[in-house]
Parts: structure tokens; C-alpha cells; sequence
């Protein structure tokens, strides 16, 4: 545009020009061929011509020096709707990544709300974590507020995907400070930051640490746990990942606080309140899933009916509180006693307690019941400052040797328990 004013301002005073010099080419040439004295005349008009080219010449330096001006000022004001353009694209950039983090935290809480129990919010919420992220060599950790020691236990762990096995299990420094101040972290490069001996963090944790997300998740001012994700590369991590952590571990504090609600219900739908064991109706459908993967397995599974010896009598004499005390004596030894894995252990009903072992043969069964017959009559129960003996009476049958349905099973063990009570209580009875 001002290349364009320039070109026409130009045009403009050689046309003038053009048109004073020409009436003085004519007078020249007039006065040559003609008239000798009419060079005066020509002076003189050579002279007005001469002061109004100065003055010409003048106005255009000015006119230039205008245009120069009004360049400078366009391209001041291109300079300024170029960065403010850069402004708007920026902001419109930093809108797009924020439309995608939401969107990405929807998801994730979606998929986090569905999950019911705790180790299906764990691992989804470090499988969700994981694939948001996108950095491979990243590893997801979750850690828990254990309520009966009040530390940190690891719950889930995965890095690219799968599960990985942590060796700091309750939590290394900087996981106690986050817990400690209630404060996210962020390390950009380990071997910058000097409040943390990372050296020795590596060396408990046996793997290399450079760069480190860490939230703790909150809930009405109670901390929950611990989320965090850290990867061997330094700088892998910015502020907006640890904003977007930050709000997803809010929201995981939420799910995974109901998530252990949940599983506290469930729990109490399935155990004794009183002595901690199964229940007899969740046996029953427990029962049946350990038969039928013993017998596609080619395995014995080995079912043990136990009974309380007179315990009514504990009732009559100190106590219906008494007889509770009994019951989770007992309880607590069977817990310790048979604490295999694939042992279930249930309540079936009043004084009577069962247990399934798995992948268990006759022998076995026979000599862990004998050993528990005996741990039970070798612990003396105090009630009421009296040292009173507890004894119980076992039976013992193994599917499929003794039965071919759960019923037969659990009918066949209690007929062995009452054979058991006909000959002295105190005792194991089995075929």
C-alpha cells in the first residue's frame, strides 16, 4: 500500500515537472530563431521555475518523510496484530489441550465409577493413567492408607500395560513427603533437586528414577493415598501433567474410597460378623466352584465338619458373652492353623465350623484336623478369671473318593462329626 503512494506521488510531480519545463523549451526556442531580447523574459521564467522546483523538491522531501512515517507506523501495527495473533493462536491452542484434557478426564472417570470393588478401581485407574499419559517407560503406582498401621501399602502397579512388582511396597521418601505435607510434587530431573537422597531411593527401589509425578488423593480432608507415576528420563513430565494428575487423583480418592466401602458390604454379606469366617451360604457356592475345578484337574478336595464340645455349657455357666469368647478362640485358631492358600474357612452354623481344602488328600486332611484337635485342647480359655478347656470334634470326607455332589460331601463329614461324638468327642473320625 505505501509502495503504491510512493509510485503515485512520483507520477504526480514528474508531471508537473514535465509541464513547467516545457513552456520554457518553447520560449527557448522561440527566442533563439526569432527574437534575441526574449532570452530576458526566459530568465526570468527559468528563475520562477527554479524557486517553484525548490519548492517543489521541498514538499516532496516532506511527503516522503510523511510516507517513511506512515510506514513505520503499519508496520508497527502489522507487529502488533502479529503477536497478538500469536496470542489468539496460543490460546486457542492451550483451549484445544484443555478440551482434551476434560475430555480425557471424563473418560477416565467413567471408566473409574464403573468399577465396584477396590482391586477393579486400582487396576483400572492405573490402566487409564498408563494409556492418557503415553509414555512407556512411565510406571504407574498406586499406594493406600493402610487403616490398621496407618502407612502407605502399595495396591497396583503397571508400566506400559502390565503389572509390575515394586520393591518399595510401603513407599519410598518422596511418596512419605507427599503424604506428610498433603501436597503435590513434581521432579523434573532427580539429580537436580537436592532435598531427596535419590541415590539411596534408587538403591531401595532397584531401578533408576529421573523424573516424578506425584498427588495425594483427598478426601473431607482425610488423605487416601498416594498416586504417582515416575520414569527413568529426565524432564518427562510438565506442569499440565501434574495438573491433570492432580485432578484425577480428586476423582480416584472418590472412586476408590466407595470402591472400599463396597467391598467392606460385600464383605459383611459374606463373613461372620463374630469370628470373621464365610458364611454358610457363601460356602455352598464356593463348594461347588473348588468341585468342579478339582475334577477337571484330576484333584481331591477334602471337606472338615467341626463341632464345639458342650458348648453349651459355657452358655449356662458364664454366659451367653462367654460362649462369643469361645467361638472366636476357636475361629482364631483355625485361622492360624489351616492358613494354606485355597483353604476356605466358614461358620456353618451355632458351634459348628467347616473347612475346605484344596487339592488336599484323605491323609492330609486327616492329620491337619488331628493337629487342629489338638491346638484347640492344648489353649486354655480365661472366663470370667477361670481357666476353662475348650475341646471340638472333627469329621473328615474327601470328593471324590467319598462323594460325587457337594451334598454328599457335606452330609458325608457330618456323619463322620456325629460318629465322632458318639465315641467321646475330642476327636477325628473319618472312613
Amino acid at each position: 500500500m505505501i509502495q503504491k503512494l510512493t509510485q503515485r506521488s512520483f507520477k504526480y510531480y514528474a508531471l508537473l515537472v514535465v509541464s513547467l519545463l516545457f513552456p520554457l523549451v518553447g520560449f527557448f526556442v522561440y527566442a533563439v530563431q526569432y527574437q534575441a531580447r526574449f532570452f530576458t523574459i526566459l530568465a526570468a521564467a527559468l528563475s520562477v521555475n527554479i524557486i517553484l522546483l525548490f519548492l517543489f523538491y521541498r514538499r516532496l522531501k516532506l511527503k516522503k518523510s510523511e510516507l517513511k512515517l506512515q510506514r513505520e507506523d503499519f508496520f508497527e501495527k502489522a507487529n502488533v496484530m502479529k503477536v497478538e495473533l500469536q496470542k489468539e493462536e496460543g490460546a486457542i491452542n492451550a483451549f484445544r489441550q484443555k478440551i482434551l484434557a476434560y475430555s480425557q478426564l471424563r473418560g477416565f472417570v467413567e471408566k473409574v465409577s464403573m468399577c465396584l470393588s477396590l482391586e477393579d478401581s486400582a487396576q483400572t485407574l492405573c490402566r487409564e493413567l498408563g494409556r492418557i499419559f503415553e509414555h512407556g517407560d512411565a510406571t504407574v503406582i498406586l499406594y493406600l492408607m493402610d487403616a490398621a498401621t496407618g502407612e502407605l501399602a502399595i495396591v497396583a502397579a503397571e508400566r506400559a500395560q502390565r503389572a509390575v512388582n515394586i520393591k518399595t511396597k510401603r513407599g519410598d521418601v518422596l511418596d512419605h513427603w507427599v503424604m506428610k505435607n498433603l501436597q503435590p510434587l513434581h521432579l523434573e530431573d532427580t539429580r537436580n533437586d537436592f532435598r531427596f537422597d535419590m541415590e539411596r531411593i534408587e538403591k531401595e527401589a532397584e531401578r533408576p528414577v529421573r523424573s516424578i509425578l506425584c498427588a495425594p488423593m483427598i478426601v473431607n480432608n482425610k488423605l487416601v493415598g498416594v498416586l504417582r507415576l515416575d520414569s527413568p528420563v529426565p524432564f518427562k513430565f510438565h506442569k499440565e501433567d501434574l495438573r491433570f494428575l492432580n485432578a484425577a487423583g480428586d476423582v480416584a480418592a472418590v472412586a476408590l474410597e466407595n470402591a472400599q466401602l463396597y467391598d467392606r458390604v460385600e464383605d459383611m454379606a459374606i463373613r461372620d460378623s463374630l469370628t470373621g469366617l464365610y458364611l454358610r451360604r457363601y460356602l455352598i457356592d464356593r463348594l461347588q466352584e473348588e468341585i468342579t475345578r478339582h475334577l477337571r484337574r484330576d484333584k481331591r478336595v477334602a471337606f472338615v465338619m467341626l463341632d464345639l464340645d458342650h458348648f453349651k455349657q459355657y452358655n449356662d455357666q458364664f454366659g451367653h458373652t462367654a460362649g462369643d469368647l469361645v467361638l472366636k478362640h476357636v475361629a482364631t485358631l483355625m485361622k492360624e492353623h489351616f492358613s494354606s492358600p485355597g483353604n476356605l474357612l466358614c461358620r456353618y452354623g451355632g458351634e459348628e465350623f467347616c473347612v475346605v481344602l484344596s487339592e488336599c488328600t484323605k491323609e492330609e486332611a486327616v492329620f491337619l484336623a488331628k493337629g487342629f484337635v489338638k491346638l484347640v485342647e492344648s489353649e486354655v480359655v480365661v472366663l470370667r478369671r477361670e481357666r476353662t478347656p475348650v475341646t471340638v470334634s472333627a469329621g473328615v470326607a474327601v470328593f471324590p473318593d467319598e462323594a460325587k455332589t457337594k451334598e454328599e460331601l457335606i452330609q458325608r463329614a457330618d456323619q463322620l462329626l456325629y460318629e465322632a461324638k458318639r465315641k467321646g468327642r475330642n476327636r477325628v473320625c473319618s472312613v
